[in-house]
C-alpha cells in the first residue's frame, strides 16, 4: 500500500517522490534496472568517474543545481581555454567560439539562419507549441527540410547536422522544425543551447552526475526498489493497482517518470484512450553514444589547445576537455555518431575513436592509458540516446496528451518540461510539477 507510486527513480521519478515524501505522503519508487539514475550514468576511466550519460549543467539550470546544493555535490568549470579545432573536408583547422568560421561566405550564411532559427524559436509558445503561428507548416516539415527550404548552403547543413546528433541523438532530417523550435526556446536559446561559457555544457560534477540521483534515492531509502520493472497499472475506484516485478501495489495515485516511447512497454487496463498509446509510438528516443580516452597529462593543451572538437568525418564527431582541475591525467569525451559505432565489437570501437581523436588532436591520442565507451542504443532496458527525437507531425497531432493525466495517472520526465527539456534540468522540473498536480488532487 502506498498513497503514490512513482515509475521509475531517474532524476523526474527521485525528484517526484522527494517533493511527496516532504508532504508527508507514502510513495514507494519502482525502477526496472539495477541502478538509479536514469539517463544519468557514472562510469569510470583510469579510476576516474566518467559520465557516460547526462554530463554538463549550465547557467539558469536552476532546478538540479538547487538540487545538487541541497545534496552537497559540487560542480566545477568544463575547461575551455586555448583554441578549438575542427576537422572539415579533409582538412584540420583551430578557430575561436561556439561556431567555426570556415569562409566568410559560411560565417554569414551561419548567421543568417541563426538569426532566422532563433526567430522562430522565440515565437514557438514552449507549454503549448501546437498553438504557435504556423504551428502545422513548421510541424510538417523536419529541420532538415527547412534547412533546404531556405538554402543553406552544405556546409551549414553539416555543422547543424553536429547540432541535431549531439542534441537529439539524430540527423536533421528526422527531427520536426517545430520540435527543434521548441526545444531550444526552452533552453533559452540558440547561444545558451550550445555555448561552454554561460551556456549548457559551463559546469560539470567533477563526481559525476550519478552521484546525485544516489544521494537522493538515499534519502528515500527502502522506498526505491531496483530490478523492479512495471508492467501493469490497473485503474478502479479507488485508485490504482501497479503490477511490478516486485510484486502488486495499491495506491491512489501514480506518477509514470520514464520517457514516451517507453511507456508502450506498460500495460493499462482499461487500455488508455489510443491517443496516448499513439503518441508513444511517435516520440521515439534518438541514439547517441560516448567515447572516454584518458592520458597521462592533458597533452592538447601544450599545443594551446581547448580539447573542444568537431568533425564531420565521424565516428567521434565533437569532443570535450574533462580532465581534472586538479594534477592528474588527461581526459577527452567524444560523442559518438551510433548509427555505425554502435554494432562493431568493442576493439574496433576503440580503435575508430581514438583514430578520430588522433586525427584532432594529434598521435598522442593513439597511447591512451585507458579508454571506455558506452552505446545507449543497445541498452538491454530501456535503450535510447539523450532524449526524444520528435518527428515531423507529432507535436500538432500529440503534444497536447503528452503530460495530460488520465484519471490517477500523471506523466513525468525530462521530454514533458517545459524548460531546459532533454537536460537533467528538464527532469528535475518535470518530477516536481507532476508532484504538484499529485499533491493538489490529493
Amino acid at each position: 500500500m502506498a498513497d503514490v507510486v512513482v515509475v521509475g527513480a531517474g532524476f523526474a521519478g527521485l525528484s517526484a517522490a522527494r517533493e511527496l515524501v516532504r508532504q508527508g505522503q507514502d510513495v514507494v519508487v519502482f525502477e526496472g534496472r539495477d541502478r538509479v539514475g536514469g539517463r544519468s550514468f557514472t562510469g569510470n576511466v583510469a579510476g576516474l568517474p566518467a559520465d557516460l550519460g547526462g554530463t554538463f549543467v549550465g547557467p539558469t539550470q536552476d532546478a538540479v543545481l538547487a538540487l545538487a546544493a541541497e545534496l552537497e555535490i559540487p560542480t566545477e568549470p568544463t575547461h575551455h581555454d586555448g583554441r578549438n579545432v575542427i576537422r572539415w573536408r579533409g582538412w584540420t583547422h583551430s578557430y575561436r567560439g561556439t561556431i567555426p568560421r570556415l569562409s566568410l561566405t559560411g560565417l554569414v550564411d551561419i548567421g543568417r539562419l541563426r538569426w532566422q532559427f532563433d526567430r522562430i524559436a522565440r515565437g514557438v509558445p514552449v507549454a503549448a507549441p501546437w498553438n504557435a503561428r504556423r504551428a502545422r507548416q513548421l510541424d510538417g516539415v523536419s529541420l532538415g527540410g527547412w534547412l533546404r527550404s531556405v538554402h543553406a548552403t552544405a556546409s551549414s547543413r553539416d555543422l547543424l547536422a553536429i547540432v541535431a546528433r549531439v542534441t537529439w541523438g539524430c540527423e536533421p532530417d528526422d527531427v520536426s522544425m517545430l520540435h527543434a523550435a521548441r526545444y531550444t526556446h526552452a533552453a533559452g536559446g540558440l547561444d545558451r543551447l550550445l555555448d561552454v561559457e554561460n551556456g549548457a555544457q559551463q559546469d560539470r560534477f567533477p563526481g559525476g552526475t550519478q552521484q546525485i540521483a544516489e544521494a537522493a534515492a538515499a534519502q528515500l531509502g527502502d522506498r526505491v526498489i531496483l530490478e523492479a520493472p512495471v508492467r501493469r497499472i490497473d485503474r478502479h475506484g479507488s485508485g490504482v493497482t501497479v503490477v511490478s516485478d516486485a510484486g502488486k501495489t495499491e495506491a491512489g495515485f501514480v506518477i509514470v517518470a520514464v520517457p514516451p516511447a517507453h511507456r508502450g512497454s506498460i500495460e493499462f487496463d482499461p487500455p488508455l484512450p489510443p491517443v496516448y498509446g499513439q503518441l508513444a509510438g511517435h516520440w521515439p528516443q534518438g541514439r547517441l553514444s560516448k567515447a572516454y580516452a584518458a592520458y597521462e597529462t592533458p597533452f592538447w593543451r601544450d599545443a594551446g589547445f581547448s580539447g573542444q572538437a568537431l568533425s564531420d568525418e565521424g565516428p567521434v564527431f565533437i569532443t570535450f576537455d574533462l580532465s581534472p582541475h586538479t594534477d592528474g591525467p588527461g581526459i577527452l569525451m567524444g560523442f559518438v555518431d551510433a548509427r555505425a559505432f554502435d554494432t562493431l565489437p568493442c576493439e574496433q570501437r576503440r580503435r575508430d575513436a581514438l583514430r578520430c581523436f588522433a586525427t584532432l588532436f594529434g598521435d598522442d591520442a593513439l597511447k591512451p592509458l585507458d579508454y571506455v565507451d558506452h552505446c545507449w542504443g543497445d541498452e538491454g532496458f530501456a535503450p535510447g540516446g539523450p532524449t526524444a527525437a520528435v518527428p515531423p507531425g507529432s507535436w500538432t497531432r500529440f503534444g497536447p496528451w503528452l503530460r495530460k493525466p488520465v484519471g490517477p495517472i500523471h506523466w513525468a520526465g525530462t521530454e514533458t518540461a517545459d524548460e531546459w527539456t532533454g537536460f537533467l534540468d528538464g527532469a528535475v522540473r518535470s518530477g516536481q510539477r507532476a508532484a504538484a498536480e499529485v499533491l493538489a488532487r490529493l
